[in-house]
């Protein structure tokens, strides 16, 4: 079967990233409301935070490589499982330490899980089908986005030592689930010769392909405002009395809003094109992250995270796809892997600043920080367009007729 035939994969993967990113992001907030139950300030917060994203740091390059020159749909299984373990273990600890310690064991599950199922992606979609593909991948993560928060918040109560236990427990029970649609999901293709097998692109030579560094840090811009809003918006719901119910409420509407803009990804790329999308999302979302710090009632900041979500649902589909088609086609999982340390890395040193910003200046103050980084972000996808897809065979029709416009897309 060659790549864009049957996409019964791809639902499949969606619904299994559904249920693993739900467990994630029930866990992170739930993680939060138990360190504060166990006496934890902000720094401690962003400590724990951070530490979610560490050990997938010294891993995404090493898992990746494997990736290219193997199969992907190893990786799935061991990543639910992680997933599972360091969520049902978070909820078990009874200290900050061990606490940060199986967040680190979650967040590498996470990795394992996103690589893997990324690369299946990148494998199995003809060029010009890969924004679509990333972009409906994507909307297994929103939704997992969309029902963890709720979940969470509906779990926990006054009690927040007890509940969020039991939160962090269901979320591990839910992430399993994700075993179950995973079954036969890669497709069986031709060995490669050992000779290709041997050959690795260095990581100089990917970082230096033109659009690489602009689709990492977009990512790690887009990811570091999703992570940080998920970590932070309780923090900031304790200071302003709003209920983690509400808190919830917030964050699954921020996930909604991310849902609705994926669905409508290609017709917005066909109207403006990556770069100038890419570019005047990043710019709103720096507006509205900064927005967040004020001090707003929860009428105002329903809007302002639903607009914010509906352009943090932009970065991370195409800065995919940026990555893939600028990277040596024999390193395109080496690829997404730096692009996945990049992210890490910026939820290693993000929510870190967090802290350090947020015990200084307040809970707020870190969406400052954000706003910042995603107008850096804005300005390298204005200076660096990614490179175009192939087009689709339906637009081949006719090329004879009219001359191609060779528009970055």
């Amino acid at each position: 079967m060659t790549p864009g035939g049957n996409r019964g994969w791809l639902l499949r993967l969606v619904i299994a990233f559904g249920f693993a990113q739900g467990a994630v992001s029930m866990a992170r907030p739930a993680v939060s409301y138990r360190a504060l139950a166990l006496g934890a300030d902000e720094r401690a917060i962003g400590v724990i935070a951070g530490v979610y994203a560490l050990l997938p740091l010294f891993a995404a390059v090493p898992l990746g490589r494997r990736t290219d020159h193997g199969r992907c749909a190893p990786l799935l299984p061991v990543g639910v499982v992680l997933v599972s373990g360091g969520c049902a273990l978070s909820g078990l600890a009874g200290s900050l330490g061990t606490m940060a310690l199986w967040s680190g064991v979650m967040g590498l599950g996470h990795l394992c899980f996103v690589i893997g199922a990324q690369s299946l992606v990148a494998r199995q979609s003809a060029p010009h089908e890969q924004d679509r593909n990333f972009g409906h991948f994507t909307i297994g993560a929103s939704l997992g986005q969309l029902v963890g928060p709720i979940a969470a918040g509906a779990l926990i109560g006054a009690d927040m030592a007890r509940t969020s236990a039991l939160a962090l427990l269901v979320a591990g029970a839910g992430g399993a689930v994700a075993l179950t649609s995973l079954w036969r999901i890669e497709r069986p293709g031709a060995p490669k010769p050992r000779a290709e097998q041997d050959a690795r692109v260095p990581v100089r030579g990917i970082l230096r392909a033109r659009g690489v560094p602009a689709g990492i840090l977009i990512s790690l811009a887009v990811l570091s405002a999703t992570d940080i809003l998920t970590a932070y918006l309780p923090v900031v719901g304790e200071h302003r009395g709003i209920d983690p119910a509400v808190v919830g409420l917030l964050l699954s509407l921020r996930a909604a809003a991310t849902i609705a803009c994926r669905l409508v990804l290609t017709p917005l790329l066909r109207l403006l094109g990556r770069m100038v999308l890419l570019t005047a999302t990043c710019l709103l979302a720096a507006l509205l992250c900064a927005g967040v710090a004020l001090p707003l009632p929860v009428w105002a900041l329903a809007p302002v995270l639903a607009v914010l979500g509906f352009c943090l649902g932009v970065g991370q589909p195409l800065s995919m796809t940026t990555v893939v088609q600028a990277a040596p086609a024999e390193a395109r999982s080496t690829a997404l892997a730096l692009r996945l340390t990049g992210n890490r890395l910026g939820q290693v040193a993000a929510p870190a600043a967090a802290g350090l910003i947020a015990g200084a200046a307040g809970a707020a103050a870190p969406f400052v920080m954000l706003g910042a980084l995603l107008f850096l972000a804005s300005g390298v996808a204005l200076r660096t367009p990614p490179r175009p897809a192939e087009d689709p065979p339906s637009a081949r029709k006719g090329a004879d007729a009219r001359p191609r416009r060779r528009t970055a897309r």
